[in-house]
């Protein structure tokens, strides 16, 4: 049998991170800790974990459009969003885990709970999808641009459309869960989980437009990297209520 491979992790750049309470996200308030955190100890469970555990994913778990099983593709903007996982030292991750959710081209998710937004789910589209990383780091998803849809924050709130990530990376200690936001997105401004962040960490939330990506007469392309760790570490996300 052999032995795992210890790695070794920088400090978290906790200066780029959003803090737990943000009085202009209204759910912080009440939920953000009161005491100061506990340091753990990262042990050798924190740095070798989990390995490859990807034995069930398909290629087609990456094509939102189609995954539903349905036999009709789902409606909507089609978009390809591409990139690569990278350590903090800027080295690909390969064979990582990258799952992703979002809502459907109307805004609207996928829950039971999801009753107070008037918009139409779209029954070919179930909104969540995965891949692992090739050698080199890179993933690719086929998906529906998601629709923008209001929530109670503030008079008139409106959240960006976004798509949410998760990856596993090579150990615990390096699991991020972030957003990706669209560039040029005019609703930017009023989000406050994306002003949240310092403003020298947001763009690293902030797909770019990528025409090479782009397919003629299919699908339109965008970049989104994303750093597991690290000074260049992409930004963690708040999660919503």
């Amino acid at each position: 049998m052999s032995e795992p491979i210890v790695r070794h992790y920088g400090p978290k750049a906790y200066s780029d991170h959003p803090p737990f309470k943000y009085p202009d996200y209204k759910s912080t308030i009440k939920r953000s800790p009161t005491h100061d955190p506990i340091k753990v100890v990262a042990t050798l469970t924190e740095t070798t974990g989990p390995g490859p555990a990807w034995a069930e994913i398909t290629p087609e778990d990456a094509d939102l459009t189609t995954n539903a099983g349905t036999g009709s593709p789902a409606i909507g903007e089609r978009i390809i969003v591409t990139g690569r996982v990278l350590d903090e030292n800027g080295n690909g991750v390969p064979d990582t885990i990258v799952e992703v959710w979002q809502a459907n081209a109307c805004g609207r998710y996928v829950h039971w709970r999801e009753t107070a937004f008037p918009a139409p789910l779209d029954p070919n589209f179930i909104g969540v999808g995965q891949c692992k990383t090739d050698a080199e780091g890179n993933y690719r998803f086929l998906t529906i641009k998601p629709g923008a849809y209001p929530w109670g924050n503030h008079p008139n709130a409106w959240r960006p459309p976004h798509i949410h990530f998760s990856i596993l990376g090579p150990a615990l200690v390096t699991r991020l869960v972030t957003q990706m936001y669209f560039e040029g997105d005019p609703l930017l401004f009023q989000d406050p989980m994306y002003n949240s962040v310092p403003p020298h960490a947001r763009e690293r939330l902030v797909a770019r437009y990528d025409h090479d990506v782009t397919e003629e007469n299919w699908a339109l392309g965008w970049r989104f990297d994303i750093v597991l760790r690290g000074p260049n570490g992409n930004v963690e996300e708040m999660e919503e209520e």
